[in-house]
């Protein structure tokens, strides 16, 4: 029968443990030295960047000749987070992905904001992208400068875009377009279309401006044509139905003008 095999005497794991330690402060010490050799050489100076993607407002050779006059280190170095930041400080960018490319390059491939609308007053140099955030460029860059404009308390500009984009194709169908639409610091609706007329959706969900908006839609056209005047305002404010003003008419009696026709 085998005898156990006797425990390791503790001077002896105490020994070996030291051992593996220094030998692993050796190999950090090592390491170290070496990164910081590699790092000042020369063969990883950084020599290019190379910058795609969306360039539609902004040119590469020029963003390339602001960004590097502001970048620090090298290929190994070069802290790739703060490189991302400058790329995003410029105008129209809207994320910047940003690689090592061996063994002397940065590669930056941009997504530039995609702006739908104006946000806030006339005039302002605010601009919403199609994801609902709220962007400073120079509006004179857009390729179509005819954008809605609209307006809302801070941190509410995806909402109201989403409001837009659910409300405008109901007024397409009076053949008007929805140009602004602003929504107040108490939660009400108002839009103004192309033609002047001014309309309050008053309060409510999306779900319910919507249902307000496309009973108004589904009659309006008919009593201007009636009238053969055109919407001056409107207020939709009312749980079943809406007050109505046409240009040139100061009150309409609804009821009394189709008791006149019928009577023709």
């Amino acid at each position: 029968m085998s005898q156990p095999t006797p425990p390791m005497p503790l001077d002896i794991r105490f020994m070996n443990t030291v051992s593996a330690l220094l030998a692993l402060v050796f190999v950090a010490m090592a390491l170290t030295v070496a990164a910081s050799w590699a790092s000042r050489q020369p063969a990883f100076n950084l020599q290019a960047i190379r910058v795609g993607g969306d360039l539609s407002h902004n040119n590469a050779l020029t963003l390339r000749a602001n960004v590097a006059s502001k970048l620090a280190g090298n290929f190994l170095t070069a802290d790739l987070q703060a490189v991302r930041a400058t790329f995003e400080a410029i105008p129209w960018v809207r994320r910047a992905v940003v690689q090592r490319e061996f063994p002397n390059r940065l590669k930056v491939v941009l997504h530039e904001h995609k702006a739908v609308a104006y946000w806030g007053a006339q005039g302002d140099a605010r601009l919403v992208n199609n994801f609902g955030e709220v962007f400073e460029a120079n509006p004179g860059d857009l390729e179509n400068e005819e954008l809605p404009l609209l307006s809302g308390p801070s941190g509410q500009a995806l909402r109201v875009l989403q409001a837009y984009q659910t409300l405008a194709p109901l007024f397409e169908e009076m053949d008007v377009v929805l140009e602004q639409l602003q929504l107040s610091a108490q939660g009400g609706w108002r839009v103004q279309l192309d033609t002047g007329a001014v309309i309050e959706l008053g309060h409510g969900s999306l779900a319910e401006v919507q249902a307000r908006t496309r009973r108004f839609v589904d009659t309006a056209v008919q009593v201007s044509s009636r009238f053969g005047r055109d919407v001056e305002s409107a207020d939709l404010r009312y749980a079943s139905g809406y007050a109505l003003k046409l240009r040139g008419v100061t009150t309409i009696d609804l009821d009394e003008a189709d008791k006149q026709k019928k009577k023709r």
